[in-house]
């Protein structure tokens, strides 16, 4: 086991491994920019070392500044979190070469997985159910995009192979808009992502957003923990997650976990990662995977009972997983409400000072927050302050529980999502289970 682990990561999640680490006896080290030397992992760490200014291209993501903390602390390995250099291949090769440790997959896997193009294939060779589409990247001839777009069955989707988190897409409708829709996401691609290789796919009208925890040691074991319904979102961020996605058949949902399973075995993947799936129609259809921990984890520890960053550390150490499949077992119900700092109507982002910080308790109830009275949320990074959540024996108890959980929680000085969240978990559609992705936004008129 490691001696000493890096956090390369800021906030919550920053502070949900640092407890994971000291559980399990490793020292810790927390890097942090100059506004963040307040915040609560920092305070509790073993070390701590200032690696650069706020921005975060001259901190969070500087990684000469992150190896060096690595080297001067004498650490073993690190921890990325989500976000940041979570998923940058160029980082874990560069950990690995200057002989470290990345919890995680290897850069290579991370390669495969991070291109669209080449994880669908990787899917389709694993047996994942993927969207009807291009099958790689288009061609150059404008005739023989409009073929395979008849082939496909309009609406279609035009994605960037590079692209991500929303960006890098256009649906187009026609096929008088096609080749214009083509060449813009092209270039807008080439900006943003330094690639502009598209592809194309079926464009599913009203999906939801499924996903299967995976986790894999990278010696031919793996297992998934479920799944999660992640389909209230707005402009393609996660507002609301919940485990398991109800209302999905025993023999759909037991044939797509079998294949994430074996996926992972397949591509020689190591530590926590999530396939995301469009569903439609008692069909899944494979959109990405995450070569990493996901911000909505917890829900599936509160029905599994697992540790899923412990067992990532472990696996990345070189053991072997800790269970099989047949030790999971899914109990009862769990959802998870993101609390951000930002305005609940116009979405503002809100930082500042937090005058008071209250947070719910009870039986199953959880909080995963690096708030404390006093603290204040800087402007620089992302507007997630909280997470709330809530297990129960069924799907009705845990969100009653949630109902009570979002009334107790107090976040005094600044502005935050808790009215938004408090009513969606009294919508009477999403009560009944299974609204798809674009209810949110329906909803929020936008």
């Amino acid at each position: 086991m490691f001696d000493k682990v890096l956090i390369a990561n800021r906030g919550e999640i920053a502070l949900r491994i640092l407890r994971a680490c000291k559980e399990m006896g490793i020292s810790t080290v927390a890097v942090h920019s100059q506004v963040d030397r307040d915040l609560k992992h920092v305070r509790l760490a073993d070390e701590a070392v200032c690696i650069g200014p706020n921005p975060s291209p001259q901190s969070y993501l500087n990684i000469p500044a992150i190896i060096s903390a690595m080297e001067i602390t004498d650490s073993v390995a690190v921890h990325p979190g989500y976000g940041f250099l979570a998923e940058n291949a160029d980082f874990a090769e560069q950990v690995q070469k200057s002989g470290f440790t990345f919890i995680g997959p290897d850069a290579d896997v991370i390669r495969l997985m991070g291109d669209k193009v080449s994880a669908i294939a990787a899917m389709k060779k694993a047996g994942v159910p993927t969207v009807p589409g291009s099958n790689g990247s288009l061609p150059e001839n404008g005739d023989r995009c409009i073929e395979i777009a008849r082939e496909i069955g309009y609406p279609v989707i035009i994605k960037a192979a590079a692209g991500g988190g929303g960006r890098g897409m256009r649906v187009v409708h026609t096929e008088a808009a096609l080749l214009n829709a083509i060449s813009v996401t092209k270039s807008e691609a080439g900006a943003a992502f330094g690639d502009s290789t598209v592809y194309m796919e079926k464009f599913l009208q009203n999906p939801r957003h499924v996903e299967i925890q995976v986790m894999s040691d990278g010696q031919g074991n793996a297992i998934h923990l479920g799944d999660r319904d992640c389909s209230l979102q707005r402009r393609h961020q996660k507002v609301l997650e919940e485990a398991p996605a109800p209302g999905i058949p025993d023999d759909v949902r037991r044939d797509v976990q079998e294949s994430c399973v074996q996926a992972c075995i397949d591509i020689g993947y190591r530590g926590a990662g999530t396939f995301e799936f469009l569903y439609e129609d008692e069909r899944f259809y494979f959109i990405e995977m995450n070569t990493r921990i996901q911000v909505e984890h917890p829900v599936s520890e509160m029905v599994t009972g697992f540790d899923l960053i412990k067992e990532q550390i472990r696996v990345c150490a070189g053991e072997k997983l800790s269970i099989r499949q047949e030790d999971v077992v899914i109990r009862g119900h769990s959802f998870e409400c993101r609390i951000n700092a930002e305005d609940p109507k116009t979405f503002f982002p809100c930082p500042g000072k937090v005058n008071n910080f209250h947070t719910p308790g009870g039986l199953g109830v959880r909080v995963d927050s690096h708030l404390y009275s006093g603290y204040t949320v800087p402007a620089n990074y992302d507007s997630m302050i909280a997470k709330v959540i809530t297990h129960a024996e069924n799907r009705e108890e845990a969100l009653a529980r949630m109902r009570v959980a979002l009334s107790e929680l107090i976040v005094d000085g600044i502005k935050t999502n808790i009215p938004l969240q408090e009513e969606l978990v009294r919508d009477s559609a999403f009560a009944e289970g299974g609204v798809n992705i674009h209810y949110l936004e329906k909803k929020l008129g936008l």
